[in-house]
C-alpha cells in the first residue's frame, strides 16, 4: 500500500520530502480512517490548497495538520449522517481521565491591594480543565501555542471596589466565615429579568440603500431635537440663525464640520445650523475666546457669541450638553416609545432588586496564529467558576481581519465555524451552569458571517431550549438586566472620535482624563456613533433604523469595546440634584496577537458608589 500511495501521489504531481516517514504516517491514516490511496492523496490536495502551500512537497512537518484535517473530514461525514451525535474530543477524554477536585478548588479573592495580583498562575502544562465546557472542535491537546505558553493566566490589571467594608472583630469565626463565603459563591446564581429594548434593524433587512435624503434626514433630525431640548430647558434663549450679521450676543446651535477633507483646525471650523434657522448654511465658527473646549466632526452643539460681519460666529460660550431635565425624544409619541421595548422575560416578583453581576467580554476571541478559540475557553472556564448571572460578549466572533479569514484558509463557511466554535461553546456552558445564566450576543461590523452594514441587526440564533438564555442583542443596542440599564456598541467609536478631536485644555492647570473626556461625547451628545462623516470602515446606512442610533435616557452601564487602552471610568453628568452617574467600560479585546487580553467582571449593586470591578487579563 505504501507503493500505491507513493504513486497516487506522484499521478498528482507531488514529490515526497523524507519518503519513508511521510509513507509511513500515510499508511498509518489509511489504516485507522479506512481511506484508499486515492482518498488520502485527494485529502491532501484539499489541504494544500487550503494551507496556500508554496511548493507541491509533502513534508513530514506538514502530516500534524494534515491529520487534523482529516479528523475533521471523518467527524463532518459523521455529523452529517447524525446530525444529534456528539463528537468527543481529546479535549473531553483528557477532562475525564485527569478529573481532579483540587481544578474546582479556589481561593476567594479580597480586595487587590496591588495592580499585578494574581488570581490564578497555572501552567499550561497541567492537566486540561474544562469544568463542563467540554466541546468538540480544537486544537490537539500535544500542541502548545504561544498563547498556552503563558504563565499568568488570570491578573486583575484594574480594580474598582466601592462596596462597603464589613468588618470582623470576632476572631474566633474567622475560619467559620470563610467556609461560608465558599459555600455561598458555590451556589447557582440568582436568574435575572431581562428586556430588550427592539431599536435596531430585523435579521435578513434590506441594507445599503440609503439617499442622501436619508442622510439629510437624520443630520436635521439630530440639530432640531437638540436645539428644542435646550430651548425647553430654560437656560438658554430660542436659537437664531448664526449666519445674520450682528452686533448683539445670540444663541445659536448647529453641527460642527470641517471646511476641508483634513483633519480639524482652528482655521476650518464650520458650524452648520438647522434648515428651519439658516436655511442649512453654515458659518465659520472662531473660538479663540474660550478657555477650554472638546469638539469633533459630527458634534451638535450650542453657541453663544457674536458675528458682527456675517461671515464668523465669534463664540463667548459652548455647550455641548443637554441638560438632563431637558428630553431630546420630542417627536416620539408616547405611544410609540413603549412600542420600542419587547419584554423577553422577567422574573415573577413585583419588585426586582437592581443588582447585577457580569462578565464582559470583546472580541477576537481567538489569537492570531489560529483558529482553536483558545480564549474563549478560557473565558469559559472562568465564567463556570464565578456564575455570573450575565455574560455579555461582543463580536466580532469570527473575524474578518484574522489572517487565516483573510487569506481564506478555512476548510469551513462562516457559518459553520460560528456554530461549531462558538455556538456550541456557549450551548454547553449553560447546559453545565444551569438555566439561570443568560448569555447576550452583540455582532460586530467586523463578523465574517454577519451582515456588514451598521446599525446592525441582531444574530438570528435558533438553538432549542435555549433561546431563553442565549439572546442576540443589536448593535448598537440596549437592555435591562434587574432593571439595570446597559447600552452597548462594538464599534470603535472612542479611537474613531479620538482620531478627529480637537480640544484645548483649562489654563490653570487641571488635570485632564481624555478617556473620559471621550466616553462623556457619547452621553452628551445621546448618540452612539456621533461622528459624522463616519470613518471609512463604518458602514452607516442612515435609512435603517436611524432611532437605533439614539440614546432615549441615560444607562446605568454603558459598554464601548476599544482598541485603546482598557478602562472603567465613572462619569458624572449634570450638577445638583438632577445629578446622574454612569459607569463607562472598555474590556478591550479578549485576543490580542498570538497572547491573551482582558476582559472585565463587574459586581453592581444598585449604584457606582456600590460596586466592585476589575479589569482582568487572561
Amino acid at each position: 500500500m505504501e507503493e500505491e500511495i507513493k504513486e497516487e501521489f506522484k499521478k498528482s504531481g507531488f514529490s515526497l520530502d523524507d519518503e519513508e516517514e511521510v509513507l509511513k504516517k500515510c499508511l498509518t491514516f489509511c489504516i485507522n480512517y479506512n481511506l484508499k490511496p486515492s482518498d488520502l492523496v485527494s485529502s491532501w490536495e484539499v489541504y494544500y490548497l487550503n494551507r496556500l502551500l508554496d511548493e507541491s512537497t509533502v513534508r513530514n512537518a506538514e502530516m500534524d495538520g494534515f491529520l487534523l484535517h482529516l479528523q475533521n473530514e471523518q467527524k463532518e461525514a459523521v455529523v452529517k449522517e447524525e446530525p444529534n451525535l456528539y463528537i468527543y474530543s481529546s479535549k473531553d477524554v483528557d477532562m475525564i481521565l485527569n478529573y481532579d477536585e483540587e481544578d474546582l478548588k479556589e481561593e476567594v479573592p479580597g480586595t487587590p491591594t496591588d495592580k499585578s495580583l494574581k488570581l490564578n498562575s497555572e501552567p499550561f502544562n497541567s492537566p486540561p480543565k474544562s469544568y463542563g465546557n467540554g466541546y468538540s472542535s480544537g486544537k490537539p491537546s500535544k500542541l502548545v501555542t504561544p498563547f498556552g505558553r503563558r504563565t499568568d493566566k488570570f491578573v486583575v490589571k484594574f480594580n474598582i471596589n466601592s462596596l462597603p467594608v464589613v468588618e470582623n472583630n470576632d476572631g474566633e469565626h474567622d475560619h467559620g466565615n470563610l467556609e461560608d463565603e465558599i459555600i455561598k459563591r458555590a451556589q447557582p446564581c440568582k436568574r435575572c429579568s431581562l428586556m430588550v429594548h427592539r431599536l435596531g434593524p430585523e435579521p435578513g433587512c434590506r441594507f445599503m440603500y440609503d439617499k442622501i435624503e436619508d442622510r439629510f434626514n437624520a443630520l436635521e433630525n439630530r440639530i432640531r431635537k437638540h436645539a428644542i431640548a435646550l430651548f425647553a430647558s430654560g437656560l438658554y434663549e430660542e436659537p437664531m440663525d448664526p449666519t445674520v450679521a450682528s452686533q448683539r450676543n445670540i444663541f445659536a446651535v448647529g453641527m460642527i464640520c470641517c471646511d476641508g477633507e483634513g483633519r480639524l483646525n482652528e482655521k476650518s471650523i464650520m458650524l452648520q445650523s438647522s434648515v428651519e434657522h439658516s436655511g442649512g448654511r453654515n458659518v465659520r465658527l472662531e473660538l479663540h475666546n474660550l478657555s477650554q473646549f472638546s469638539i469633533f466632526p459630527g458634534q451638535i452643539v450650542g453657541i453663544e457669541g457674536q458675528n458682527p460681519s456675517g461671515h464668523c460666529l465669534i463664540a463667548s460660550k459652548l455647550v455641548d450638553s443637554v441638560p438632563l431635565s431637558a428630553t431630546v425624544a420630542v417627536n416620539q409619541h408616547p405611544t410609540k416609545k413603549q412600542a420600542l421595548d419587547l419584554v423577553v422575560e422577567s422574573t415573577d416578583s413585583s419588585y426586582v432588586q437592581k443588582e447585577i453581576s457580569a462578565l464582559i467580554a470583546s472580541g477576537p476571541f481567538t489569537t492570531t496564529d489560529n483558529l482553536f478559540f483558545e480564549p474563549l475557553t478560557e473565558l469559559l472556564a472562568y465564567a463556570g467558576r464565578k456564575l455570573p448571572q450575565l455574560l455579555v460578549l461582543m463580536g466580532p466572533f469570527i473575524d474578518s481581519e484574522h489572517p487565516e479569514v483573510k487569506k481564506g484558509a478555512v476548510d469551513r463557511s462562516f457559518d459553520e465555524l460560528f456554530c461549531q466554535e462558538i455556538l456550541r461553546r456557549l450551548q454547553d456552558h449553560v447546559e453545565y451552569a444551569g438555566s439561570n445564566v443568560r448569555v447576550i450576543l452583540v455582532p460586530s461590523i467586523r463578523d465574517a458571517q454577519h451582515d456588514f452594514v451598521f446599525p446592525q441587526p441582531a444574530f438570528d440564533i435558533h438553538l432549542p431550549n435555549l433561546e431563553h438564555q442565549i439572546t442576540g442583542l443589536t448593535n448598537p443596542g440596549i437592555f435591562e438586566a434587574n432593571q439595570v440599564k446597559v447600552g452597548c456598541c462594538t464599534v470603535d467609536i472612542l479611537k474613531q472620535i479620538s482620531g478627529e478631536e480637537m480640544s484645548r485644555n483649562p489654563t490653570d492647570g487641571t488635570p485632564s482624563d481624555r478617556m473620559s473626556r471621550l466616553a462623556n461625547h457619547i452621553i452628551s451628545q445621546r448618540s452612539f456613533y456621533p461622528l459624522y462623516p463616519p470613518a471609512e470602515d463604518v458602514p452607516l446606512d442612515f435609512s435603517l433604523a436611524p432611532e437605533a442610533l439614539h440614546i432615549n435616557s441615560i444607562p446605568d452601564i454603558l459598554i464601548l469595546p476599544s482598541d485603546m487602552k482598557y478602562f472603567m471610568k465613572v462619569l458624572t453628568l449634570g450638577e445638583g440634584e438632577e445629578q446622574r452617574k454612569c459607569i463607562c467600560i472598555n474590556p478591550g479585546r479578549l485576543a490580542k496577537g498570538e497572547g491573551g487580553g482582558t476582559f472585565a467582571e463587574l459586581n453592581y449593586q444598585g449604584s457606582p458608589d456600590k460596586m466592585n470591578a476589575s479589569i482582568i487579563g487572561i
